[in-house]
């Protein structure tokens, strides 16, 4: 019998030279990271369709956004801290492969219930993806040059939030409804195919603690009454009582959580984590900048159509020019992070980000197109050399067997940041502009909208001048630590 010859495993050649192999692995996490953040816009273009399809009402329509949404926030930072425990690659993996079948089972829906359950899982899916992604950035490209990968996944992140729509809107047209769906499939494939052969193997804890059930429950159940509070809440009202109860009940299962936490051997989220004031520092940063940033997502449209009368293409085209413009400095800003630090370089984006957020303030009292557009590019500039460096800094302070915990905990801030900042700013527009009980005249509807934004944007100007001040203590607080250790801080986190 003739010995069978040995077969080269499907690795990565051990020919390939490091910075192609880290090309290709950085292209399969910017796969995953694309899935999942135009999975989260683009079925929002589709809701209309979706309501004539079910005959469902709009409430429920608005599930398959929410059902998305809800299981990313509850699980992001459980599956994030399984990823420390047992190794990221795997489950990485799998999270594509979930992210692919949710997106199958979507595309097959015979019924809204089953469209919202498989939303659910696609949301899954999501989740692994965003709590992984920038915890690999780490072991696939030097530390050089982890600013500019990071730069790099922001643009990618700011090209879905851009194209979702429109492809959504093309695919919708010429194809329907389940074309949003189907186009994920290819996606998906190409992600676990570059992923599989790219991402270095994972290096799971040797001792394999046991898993923190209880706390992944107490979690989500907190997280999960938060961001239905804030659901209620801004179409009901604060001052109702589901959504009083849904935010004591989010507060009962937070302090419940730190309790166990404290008492766990091992613990979902290790609060020895928020000792540190730089760390700290970063959440809060994440959860401000993110919340403001919602705003211009969720305010702009309002202002351009009502308070400038502007046609829906040309709203579109308005609204595409913040995610087109953070895409282009995302990459730059990276560079900036390698070059000078990513915490001096995050308190100069803060700086910008703050001037563009009071211009917007501003721009409403000026009320004309060209000053909305300039206040919105500063902005959106500002947030490219936020993000970037921001994330650069936990990650690179963040220690190895807590990698995946912390880059889970960045994304569960920035997306209560974004929660919370379509709720309760948009809850400051509509009391400001008289939004919900205004039946006067169309004249009287541009001013009211226009001090609407305004006064939304004087809140907003107040969070990022917090979010600054974050940055400035987190700058001096790790310049004295170094002091105090008879060092200079890293570049990288200083």
């Amino acid at each position: 019998m003739k010995a069978r010859s040995a077969v080269p495993p499907p690795a990565v050649p051990r020919a390939m030279p490091v910075a192609s192999r880290a090309r290709w692995a950085l292209a399969g996490l910017s796969l995953a990271i694309l899935l999942a953040q135009f999975g989260a816009t683009v079925v929002n273009v589709g809701l209309p369709m979706l309501m004539q399809v079910f005959n469902a009402s709009f409430a429920a329509a608005q599930w398959v956004v929410l059902a998305y949404l809800l299981v990313i926030t509850a699980l992001i930072v459980s599956v994030g801290r399984l990823a420390d425990l047992w190794g990221k690659r795997p489950l990485f993996l799998a999270g594509i492969v979930v992210f692919t079948l949710g997106s199958t089972a979507c595309a097959a829906a015979q019924g809204l219930s089953w469209l919202i359950a498989a939303r659910g899982v696609q949301g899954l899916g999501a989740a692994i993806a965003l709590s992984l992604t920038m915890a690999f950035v780490a072991d696939v490209v030097p530390k050089s040059h982890t600013g500019q990968a990071m730069g790099w996944l922001s643009t990618v992140q700011s090209i879905a939030t851009t194209l979702a729509p429109t492809v959504g809107g093309l695919a919708i047209a010429y194809v329907g409804w389940r074309a949003i769906f189907w186009i994920n499939i290819p996606v998906g494939i190409a992600a676990y195919v570059l992923a599989a052969r790219y991402l270095p193997a994972s290096t799971p804890q040797a001792t394999k603690p046991r898993f923190d059930w209880a706390g992944t429950v107490v979690l989500a159940a907190a997280l999960s009454a938060y961001c239905l509070a804030m659901t209620t809440g801004q179409r009901d009202g604060f001052d109702d009582t589901r959504t009083l109860g849904l935010l004591g009940g989010a507060a009962l299962a937070l302090l419940g959580f730190v309790a166990l936490q404290g008492r766990s051997a091992s613990p979902l989220v290790p609060l020895e984590l928020f000792r540190s004031l730089p760390f700290n520092a970063s959440m809060g940063i994440n959860l401000l900048v993110a919340t403001v940033m919602m705003s211009t997502l969720t305010l702009g449209p309002f202002y351009l159509s009502q308070g400038l009368h502007l046609s829906p293409q040309r709203v579109g085209g308005v609204m595409s020019i913040g995610p087109l413009i953070a895409a282009v400095i995302a990459i730059p800003s990276g560079r900036a992070v390698d070059r000078f630090g990513a915490r001096r370089t995050l308190v100069a984006g803060l700086g910008l980000f703050t001037v563009g957020v009071v211009s917007m303030a501003i721009a409403a009292r000026i009320d004309n197109l060209a000053s909305y557009v300039v206040a919105i590019s500063v902005i959106s500039a500002g947030y490219a050399f936020v993000q970037t460096p921001n994330n650069s800094a936990t990650m690179d302070e963040a220690a190895g067997g807590h990698r995946a915990t912390v880059s889970s905990l960045l994304n569960l801030s920035r997306n209560l940041g974004l929660v919370s900042g379509a709720a309760l700013i948009g809850a400051v527009f509509a009391a400001a502009s008289d939004f919900s009980s205004r039946a006067t005249a169309t004249m009287h509807a541009a001013p009211a909208v226009a001090h609407g934004l305004e006064v939304s944007f004087v809140v907003d100007s107040g969070l990022s001048v917090a979010s600054l001040l974050l940055a400035v203590l987190a700058v001096r607080s790790r310049a004295g630590a170094a002091a105090d250790a008879g060092g200079t801080p890293a570049r990288a986190g200083h």
